[in-house]
């Protein structure tokens, strides 16, 4: 069977896709499975042992300035690259337009994707031969292993999920080099998150810094993107026990350092779903998106968020006039932090 994965972007969405990945290989090992996906996102997926076909396209060089002839040539180049193999199903995981446009030109044979009111865009359904039901308050992991078990009649996890990432001895490398620095125990802080409305404030991961290293000895590692080096700078300046490192780590070689870390804090993020993924010990700090869709699967991993008002429920805003959800003290972040490392202290024990 020739299967095709329809998982665009972004990163973290990606992340939340290899459970399926993983269960698609263990149930039908014989299976030869490709997999399309923004060249912009493909990085952590580069590698991969289970993917036989990783097809990198640029759906951004078809829109923007060019010329409609230039555009046609390379929407012509990127559907040579993707019918290069026949499809007997393709997957889309992403609901999309765009995506259920991919899956129809790849010629799968049938295609696969969610029922309406589990799609961005409905009419991507008309580009599918079949769609399937999932529970609409569910995470998006299970709501991914539920498409494929039904598409590809297979058995499913309902926990303990696999995230196949591969990585070489260079992501390690970079794990090593960053951890000389900070010695075997540290946490990793990443400030960042996509939307404005996602962020923790800088000062405030500064002061959480200052607060693991006076009650836990931990120093704090700063993750960030390089376009992202002037947060990490807020953070470094908002600390005052020195204890801080800023860091630039590539995707793979963050999932190496996470791997290693005693704990990690940020929000609805890339490297917050690589660290979990990683299963290294979590606090999320969660606002305009919801835990229970976007967070760990891991139920000794700890969300801080406001249950206090009534805006957060499917607010999913990237600008806000009444941005109250992220305003969280650090006191209250520093003590999920404390109660995750005394369960991960629990588990070790085991």
């Amino acid at each position: 069977m020739n299967i095709l994965i329809v998982r665009l972007s972004s990163i973290g969405d990606i992340v939340h896709t290899l459970p399926a990945l993983a269960a698609i290989r263990n149930a039908l090992p014989s299976a030869e499975i490709s997999w399309v996906v923004e060249k912009s996102s493909a990085e952590i997926l580069r590698g991969n042992q289970i993917v036989k076909n990783l097809i990198e396209i640029d759906t951004r060089s078809l829109r923007g300035g060019k010329l409609f002839e230039n555009i046609l040539i390379e929407g012509s180049r990127q559907l040579r690259q993707l019918r290069e193999f026949e499809f007997d199903i393709g997957l889309d995981f992403q609901g999309l337009l765009k995506s259920a446009t991919i899956a129809k030109f790849s010629k799968a044979a049938r295609r696969f994707g969610f029922a309406k009111q589990n799609l961005r865009e409905p009419a991507s359904r008309f580009l599918l031969t079949d769609t399937v039901e999932v529970e609409q308050k569910s995470h998006i992991i299970s709501k991914n292993l539920t498409l494929a078990q039904k598409a590809l009649s297979i058995r499913v996890p309902a926990g303990d999920f696999e995230f196949p990432i591969f990585t070489e001895k260079t992501h390690q490398t970079e794990a090593d080099e960053i951890i000389k620095q900070t010695g075997d125990n540290f946490a990793i802080l990443n400030p960042a998150g996509g939307w404005a409305t996602k962020l923790w404030h800088a000062e405030k991961f500064g002061a959480l810094a200052d607060k693991i290293w006076e009650e836990n000895s931990l120093v704090s590692v700063v993750t960030t993107a390089p376009n992202e080096k002037n947060l990490a700078q807020k953070v470094l300046r908002q600390s005052a026990s020195g204890r801080v490192l800023l860091a630039q780590p590539t995707l793979k070689g963050f999932y190496e350092l996470a791997k290693r870390a005693t704990i990690y804090v940020g929000g609805d993020t890339a490297p917050t779903h690589i660290a979990v993924a990683a299963k290294t010990p979590v606090v999320g700090i969660f606002g305009p998106t919801e835990w229970w869709r976007n967070g760990s699967p891991n139920p000794d991993d700890i969300c801080v968020e406001r249950w206090d008002i009534n805006c957060r429920i499917n607010c999913n805003r990237r600008a806000c006039g009444n941005w109250i959800c992220m305003d969280t003290p650090v006191e209250i972040v520093f003590q999920a932090l404390q109660k995750r490392l005394q369960r991960a202290a629990i588990t070790r024990q085991k």
